[in-house]
């Protein structure tokens, strides 16, 4: 009772804190007057840290203690939840949000691990199930307690609410749970590996978000060259380490292969694309935080709700067709997304295009867990997991950055093309040329001289909408890309595996940290 208790509320954290800081991000932009590349950190350290140390965080807790582990990682979190409240400065911010991703990547797999370790085979399953069903919970109920918090209070109090959670969780772990640790396991740790992953993910991240106000920035595509490069490095390194933390023999399955090619495409367009939602409601389209938040709880609500349903899938039709249609539906829903950011009543915009995402994700999200987790002998699930978490972790990360590039470029180009015809004076032109890195988020530069706003904000809003919609249908395109190599790349028959890898005690899948 009280490992899961601790593994629920504990991952619950990570989750409310994941899926409601986007949500809060225009009100944090207003108040610490942040630029879109300076907001985007905010997210991307986060995401920096917490993908490119995940899979060391769980061999840790393999080797010097899954509790010890997992309350460290709490502890940092909640630490930097502190910091993340108390920031004054954008800048302060982004630091406490990476030390924030360490953390998370401590805690995140230490939850799961210390259920697999602490309950017995016939009960592994149901704990695992329990624990799954209130990370949906928590899922769908981040975003909307993001917004009413950012609208109600103050977007610091969504860092704040992580503090009595992780004094209990530390408590109650440290008071009730066992501690456990393999005592088998090599105790190297690939601490090479993962500087690399770090750097390179770094780089690359760095320079994408430095070409966004100029594609030609030398820096940036310098930045961009080292980050490649780095990763190379890593992948070579790993092929040598003697306790690689990726083994890169793995992919030498094909359908493993195949399942995290699919997952990079499809969670670059969910969790790159999404990124931008909240902008787009609350920027361009007026809408509250609380009503922005709320506003993909179908998507959430949906997902959720059919993925036990969907899961059975494998075991009687197999996992290709169910990922085809699911990206499939996907796709069509990014398109209603692109329609819908031209204004009108939530219910006939933004309602439809959740929901078919919503549909999309319950038939995609389950069998590709099972897909990936079948692909490789039953030992080593609890890492064909991992992986597979990693990666679409990676994919957001790298999409956020990249579709800022295609936002910012549409977006300027058609706002620079409209000012022509504003007939401005010249003060304004100047303030507007000395803020670009603010239009991006379509917000209007605050010294503006009130005669000139009303027009600019009329331009920028159409200019914001045309570089969403050039974001939406390139998501749309890489989910239909995704279809693509499913439908090529896997087996089209049932898996008469899936109903004995069920009940494996595996890492459950991610759940994307979604804007809401």
């Amino acid at each position: 009772m009280w490992v899961l208790a601790v593994a629920i509320i504990g991952s619950s954290m990570i989750f409310i804190d994941a899926n409601a800081v986007n949500v809060a991000l225009p009100s944090m932009q207003r108040d610490l007057h942040a630029s879109a590349a300076e907001l985007q950190w905010v997210v991307e350290g986060y995401s920096l840290f917490l993908s490119a140390l995940i899979l060391i965080g769980g061999s840790l807790g393999d080797i010097f203690g899954r509790r010890l582990i997992f309350v460290i990682g709490i502890a940092l979190f909640a630490c930097a939840s502190a910091g993340c409240a108390a920031a004054g400065s954008i800048g302060e911010l982004e630091i406490a949000r990476c030390i924030q991703g360490v953390g998370g990547a401590l805690a995140t797999p230490g939850s799961l691990a210390l259920i697999s370790a602490n309950f017995p085979d016939a009960e592994r399953g149901r704990a695992i199930g329990t624990w799954s069903g209130f990370a949906a919970i928590t899922a769908a109920l981040g975003p909307l307690l993001g917004g009413w918090l950012a609208q109600h209070a103050s977007w610091r109090y969504v860092f704040l609410i992580n503090l009595p959670l992780a004094v209990f969780v530390a408590i109650a772990a440290l008071a009730r749970v066992p501690e456990s640790r393999d005592e088998d396991v090599d105790r190297t740790v690939d601490a090479g590996g993962a500087s690399l992953a770090t750097l390179g993910l770094g780089a690359l991240t760095f320079g994408l978000i430095r070409l966004q106000t100029d594609v030609g920035d030398i820096p940036g595509l310098a930045s961009c060259s080292c980050g490649i490069l780095l990763l190379v490095a890593f992948f070579l390194w790993e092929r040598r380490a003697k306790v690689p933390m990726i083994p890169t023999n793995v992919f030498a399955n094909v359908t493993f292969s195949i399942a995290n090619a699919y997952t990079l495409l499809l969670y670059a367009a969910l969790g790159g694309s999404l990124f931008f939602v909240p902008f787009d409601l609350q920027n361009v389209l007026g809408y509250s935080p609380t009503a922005a938040g709320a506003s993909l709880l179908p998507f959430i609500v949906i997902m959720f709700t059919l993925s036990r349903w969907s899961g059975g899938l494998v075991a009687r039709i197999g996992a290709r067709l169910p990922l085809v249609t699911g990206s499939i539906l996907a796709g069509i829903g990014f398109l209603a997304f692109a329609r819908a950011s031209g204004g009108g009543s939530y219910w006939t915009t933004f309602f439809p295009a959740a929901v078919l995402l919503g549909f999309g994700g319950a038939l995609f999200v389950a069998p590709l867990t099972t897909t990936v987790m079948e692909a490789l002998d039953p030992a080593r699930a609890g890492l064909a997991s991992g992986i597979n978490n990693a990666v679409s972790r990676i994919a957001a990360l790298v999409a956020i950055a990249a579709l800022g590039i295609v936002l910012s470029t549409v977006l300027l180009a058609h706002f620079d093309g409209a000012l022509g015809a504003l007939h401005l004076p010249q003060s304004t032109l100047s303030s507007l040329a000395g803020d670009r890195a603010s239009l991006t988020t379509g917000r209007v530069p605050a010294n503006l001289p009130e005669p000139d706003r009303a027009r600019v904000d009329a331009a920028l809003r159409d200019a914001y909408t045309a570089g969403f919609r050039a974001v939406m249908l390139l998501s749309a395109l890489l989910s239909f890309a995704a279809a693509l190599v499913a439908w090529f790349g896997l087996s089209g028959g049932p898996d008469r595996r899936a109903d004995a890898g069920r009940s494996r005690a595996a890492p459950a899948p991610a759940i994307p940290a979604l804007p809401r």
